[in-house]
């Protein structure tokens, strides 16, 4: 035979089974291809495959995923055959879990997780990979039979996680493509697919044509729109009512022509074929160690698998498959919620075809009258029926070199589809509830939009070959008569259909199925009395003073916050930063609806303490972790953790990674957070901690090594130097009392020589901070800039310097609002009006926080009604009045005026350095006025720094 391979015994007598099939396709092919060929060697090894898998001693039950003919056929040879041990397609280390299934509400996911991976390639962690499982699902009619069944053992065959990830075709090279396993999506971007996260997707029974030409082909000649219709239409609905026979033998028919029409991908094909050695060489070990016979024995595999040409197939296969050992990564298993949508998105269904095929499922079970198997307690699933729990009577054994059952392809290929009866309660019901469901969500639909939809779901039903609309007729007629041309709510009529027709269902891991960590966390959140497990938003009040046991959620509720994506824990009100502490606190909480993510949470730790820590750890010592990163982990630590060990051990590597860094990129973040560190250590500890002494004292030293490279730097913004001496001077008083020399930050700012403007006004700024220039000098420099025409363009770019010195130089804030309003009255219109977007934006993006500096200063100078405008003089403008002197009086001092005018502040600071005396003339030795005479220059330059001279 064309499809059997080496080694294959000699044909017997179970060949003539389908003599008479083979003779017909012989004759087709001749027919149709003008003679013997490819044609007929492609039909005649379908029926090959096919009589030699209804040959196998070990029964072979072909499927396909999330099919309720699948599933009906399964529930029904299951109480027909009851066999000792059933053979799954599925992960073999994911068998321990499934148990736990009975504690969920399906649909959910199977999941087999690892954060941290060995003998993978880094930057595929954290690996991840999911099988999906529904209740009309052929897969699920085995578990619950296996598990619910005394004296019954399943056997999960297929290639464990970690081989999905040994096999991945990534593993051909770092450029080959980034596709997943057999049904898989390894990144799916869909929004839908939120519930199984960037998981790698498996699932028993994967039949799809991966001929693009042959799908194409038959969506055409079928006239529907895509696979789950065709598969509907042409499988679902023939197979719902066939006997056990027909249904095997069309089902491997179906997976030998995909198999045989299958593109020539050496890696996607390798990976099938060894899927199947690896299921055949676990079933073959089982049966040796255990003596079962293969008749009291069930395979559950897809179609695809079932039509296999290895020669490792079947009881008598060879046993020369090597499966190779595990890596080293630690995996670990739990159930996740799933959904409908999340399935369709992973596997690439149609929208709503997981949700049809639940409705085909309830109606095969109703018209059947075949009794479903589920799990003893499962939740959200209606009780069975009570049956006898005894272990089932052994099968009878078949006579040896029996043959299989008949050919019962032959007639079904040959008969006329048989139409469907139009159920007209059905189509009416549909077309009156979509109406009702298009009108609550804004839709103008009426009686006469129902009838047009009930009329269209014919016509459009006959024009496609069929009596019975079938659910994509009803949705294409009722987003034709309905929806028209706009969609006035938030959902459009093709999702209104999905809803009525089942909906996106969605799943739910119990209590008692959930890692430790997630357990642990619904118990410490019990006070709260809210029902956390259930899905939508709740809200949460803490009142921390009348209710201090609450304290402990609130802990609990700001882990969480930096543990699970955003909406998980949503603060409302209330707050957490150093130093802080909140009274009264308002959460918004959707743990149900994020389950996936706290019961992730659980594969990293026992509790959220220990993941956080390891979290932080991860981030600190991480190869791109750069300053500002670890201190964010310190104040996480310190916040949620409050403990001084952990932070002290990520403080001495914030210092290490500081002494490291070569670019000044992270500046601004590591002096906003070293001012709050500093500020809460200084308030809440005796003494400051060792690590941030010397993180003061190595970063004083550092920056002044940059600096001269970050002003020469064209890549080094103005913001990130300003943040270098914001460190600087605010961290000058305490690096000096720590052993740090003044000298060298003097030395650094005489070494820099700028070309940049906004850099040169920094540099000045420095300056008069450290003394070098006075700050009559700077106003003279900045006037000289605006009386020259060369400079005059680029002025607004001092301007912005100016704006970020007030970071290291705060007490600057007068010239800069000086030298703003010198260039709002001075700067022609050409220059002022573009310049003012660009001020406004530099103002709100890079120096949000410096602007109210400005504003206040502002304030003061400006006056506060808009009639003393006309009047006002700026105070750089006024020029001082020379008090009148006494005819024959010596020139008093320049602070003897202000001195008289306040004999009160003089007389306190004379008493305060012992002098007395008197202001009057006649006195010997006035207090004042003899402090006056001795230090003259205090006088002067106390004068100046009040008048602004």
């Amino acid at each position: 035979m064309s499809g059997a391979p080496a080694g294959t015994p000699p044909a017997t007598a179970a060949e003539d089974t389908f003599e008479a099939l083979r003779g017909q396709l012989h004759e087709a092919a001749a027919a149709f291809a003008h003679g013997p060929g490819a044609l007929e060697g492609i039909l005649l090894g379908m029926v090959d495959d096919v009589d030699r898998a209804l040959g196998e001693p070990l029964e072979i039950f072909p499927v396909c995923h999330h099919s309720p003919a699948s599933a009906t056929a399964m529930a029904r040879r299951l109480r027909e055959k009851r066999p000792r041990v059933v053979y799954l397609e599925l992960c073999e280390d994911m068998a321990p879990i499934l148990t736990e299934l009975r504690n969920c509400r399906l649909p959910v996911a199977v999941q087999a997780f690892a954060g941290e991976v060995r003998d993978f390639p880094p930057e595929w962690s954290p690996l991840s990979v999911v099988a999906p499982i529904t209740e009309a699902s052929a897969e699920y009619q085995a578990i619950a039979y296996a598990l619910d069944t005394p004296g019954v053992e399943l056997v999960l065959v297929d290639r464990s996680s970690d081989h999905v990830f040994q096999w991945d075709r990534r593993a051909e090279g770092p450029d080959g493509p980034a596709a997943g396993p057999e049904g898989a999506s390894a990144r799916p971007a869909e929004e839908e697919a939120a519930l199984h996260g960037e998981a790698v997707g498996v699932e028993m029974g994967d039949l799809r044509p991966r001929f693009a030409e042959l799908e194409e082909h038959l969506l055409r000649h079928g006239r529907v729109r895509h696979w789950s219709e065709w598969w509907h239409q042409y499988v679902e609905l023939p197979l719902g009512d066939s006997d056990h026979d027909t249904y095997r033998q069309v089902m491997l028919l179906i997976g030998s022509l995909f198999r045989r029409l299958a593109p020539g991908d050496p890696g996607r094909m390798r990976v099938d074929e060894d899927r199947e050695r690896h299921m055949w060489t676990r079933m073959r070990a089982h049966l040796s160690a255990t003596g079962t016979d293969p008749a009291d024995c069930l395979y559950v595999c897809g179609a695809f698998h079932a039509a296999s040409r290895v020669a490792e197939f079947g009881v008598a296969g060879t046993d020369t498959f090597e499966i190779t050992p595990r890596s080293a990564t630690t995996w670990q298993h739990g159930l996740i919620p799933s959904s409908h949508a999340a399935i369709e998105a992973q596997f690439g269904l149609a929208a709503g075809s997981v949700s049809i095929a639940a409705t085909t499922w309830a109606k095969n079970l109703r018209r059947t009258r075949v009794e479903p198997f589920r799990l003893a307690g499962q939740a959200g699933a209606a009780k069975p029926r009570a049956r006898k729990t005894s272990p089932p009577p052994p099968p009878p054994s078949p006579a040896a070199g029996a043959p299989p059952a008949g050919d019962r392809l032959s007639g079904y290929l040959r008969q006329p589809p048989v139409p469907d009866h139009l159920d007209e309660a059905e189509l009416l019901g549909w077309s009156v509830d979509i109406v009702r469901a298009a009108r609550r969500n804004g839709y103008l639909a009426s009686t006469a939009d129902a009838i047009a939809v009930f009329e269209t779901s014919i016509l459009l039903a006959g024009m496609r070959d069929r009596a019975r609309p079938t659910p994509y007729d009803f949705q294409d007629a009722a987003i034709t008569c309905i929806e028209k041309d706009s969609v006035p709510g938030r959902r459009d009529v093709r999702r209104l259909v999905e809803i009525m027709m089942g909906g996106d269902r969605i799943g739910q891991v119990g209590y008692d199925a959930m890692p430790p960590l997630a357990r642990d966390v619904h118990d410490r959140l019990a006070p709260l009395g809210l029902a956390l497990e259930q899905r939508g938003v709740r809200r949460a009040l803490l009142d921390l003073v009348s209710r201090p046991e609450l304290a402990a959620c609130s802990d609990v509720l700001w882990m969480l916050r930096r543990l699970m994506p955003h909406g998980a824990a949503r603060p409302i009100m209330g707050e957490r930063r150093l130093g802080t502490t909140s009274i009264q606190e308002s959460w918004d909480l959707a743990l149900g609806t994020h389950q996936r993510a706290l019961i992730e949470l659980g594969y990293e730790g026992v509790s959220i303490e220990q993941v956080l820590e390891q979290r932080l750890r991860r981030a600190a010592w991480d190869a791109q972790a750069r300053t500002a990163t670890v201190l964010a982990a310190v104040e996480d630590a310190t916040l949620h953790l409050r403990g001084r060990r952990l932070a002290e051990e990520l403080g001495t590597r914030a210092l290490e990674v500081l002494a490291g860094e070569r670019s000044v990129d992270g500046a601004p973040e590591v002096l906003r957070r070293v001012r709050g560190l500093l500020a809460y250590y200084r308030t809440a500890e005796p003494v400051l901690p060792p690590w941030i002494e010397s993180f003061v004292r190595t970063g004083y030293a550092h920056y002044c090594t940059q600096l001269p490279t970050a002003f020469a730097d064209e890549e080094a913004t103005v913001g990130q130097v300003a943040a270098m001496l914001g460190f600087l001077f605010s961290m000058e008083g305490l690096a000096l009392s720590l052993g740090c020399d003044r000298a060298q930050l003097e030395l650094a700012v005489a070494q820099c020589h700028p070309r940049d403007p906004a850099k040169t006004a920094l540099l000045w700024a420095a300056q008069v901070q450290l003394g070098t220039l006075s700050r009559q000098e700077l106003r003279e420099r900045c006037d000289d800039l605006l009386a020259n025409p060369m400079v005059v363009p680029a002025y607004p770019r001092y301007l912005s310097g100016f704006v970020h010195a007030l970071e290291p130089v705060p007490g600057l804030a007068d010239v800069v609002v000086e030298a703003v309003s010198n260039a709002f009255a001075r700067l022609p219109d050409p220059v002022l009006l573009p310049w003012l977007p660009s001020l406004i934006t530099t103002l709100r993006s890079t120096a949000s926080e410096l602007a109210p500096l400005l504003i206040r200063e502002a304030g003061r100078v400006f006056p506060a009604r808009l009639a003393a405008l006309d009047a006002w003089v700026p105070p750089w403008r006024e020029q001082p009045a020379a008090p009148a002197a006494a005819p024959g009086a010596a020139r008093a001092p320049h602070g003897a005026a202000l001195l008289r005018a306040h004999r009160a502040t003089g007389d306190a600071v004379a008493e305060l350095l012992g002098w007395e005396g008197s202001w009057e003339p006649a006195a010997a030795a006035p207090p004042g006025a003899a402090l006056l005479t001795r230090h003259p220059a205090t006088a002067d330059a106390l004068e100046a720094l009040l008048t602004g001279a």
